[in-house]
């Protein structure tokens, strides 16, 4: 069973406590204040998923594209690993999802969630697929594209400019992913080595 439902954009429906609205004179989302507490609902749940991955041997990191009304149209987590696929990100998995869903390759209106930020590769990708929003949660200090090592979002060459929000639940996702390296780096047995 899949973490996480995907909404069609053609139902309304209720996500994380932010009710949608069905006719064309409503407002297009919930206000700021009620759209950062979805965000951080949805980090949390993809935190969980990412500890879930991360104990199957992936990375541990997951993504979710929201629409603008908070609905979530597409998840992913990184399945690099599991099917030997150098283009299994989580940000990738999620962004074709979101795009079949809706029926375009241009998310304009929509925001992707991902507990990293995204690499070289992902960051590109946010840019090609026209993301609204972009929020994070740890820093990638080595491999990072959004402001650590490049800054592909903002880089003048970049034909969309995106709005970009880091550190959502920053000191989980990177202590989640420093104790899966920890753990990965560790001799059998259990033991340190010796110094």
């Amino acid at each position: 069973m899949a973490p996480f439902s995907l909404v069609s954009p053609n139902r309304a429906s209720s996500i994380a406590g932010v009710a949608v609205g069905q006719g064309i004179d409503r407002p297009q989302g919930p206000e700021p204040a009620a759209l950062q507490a979805v965000q951080a609902r949805w980090m949390e749940r993809l935190l969980r998923c990412a500890q879930r991955v991360g104990e199957d041997g992936e990375i541990p990191v997951a993504a979710a594209v929201l629409d603008q009304h908070g609905r979530c149209i597409g998840w992913g987590c990184n399945r690099r690993e599991r099917q030997q696929d150098p283009l299994g990100h989580a940000e990738l998995v999620a962004l074709r999802q979101a795009s079949q869903l809706l029926g375009d390759w241009r998310l304009n209106s929509c925001t992707l969630l991902v507990t990293l930020e995204p690499c070289p590769m992902c960051a590109g990708a946010l840019v090609q697929a026209r993301i609204g929003t972009l929020v994070y949660g740890a820093p990638d200090p080595k491999r990072g594209a959004v402001g650590s090592c490049l800054d592909l979002v903002r880089h003048p060459s970049a034909h969309h400019h995106m709005r970009v929000v880091g550190g959502l639940a920053g000191e989980q996702a990177g202590e989640l992913l420093k104790a899966w390296f920890r753990q990965r780096r560790q001799p059998p047995g259990g033991s340190q080595p010796q110094a």
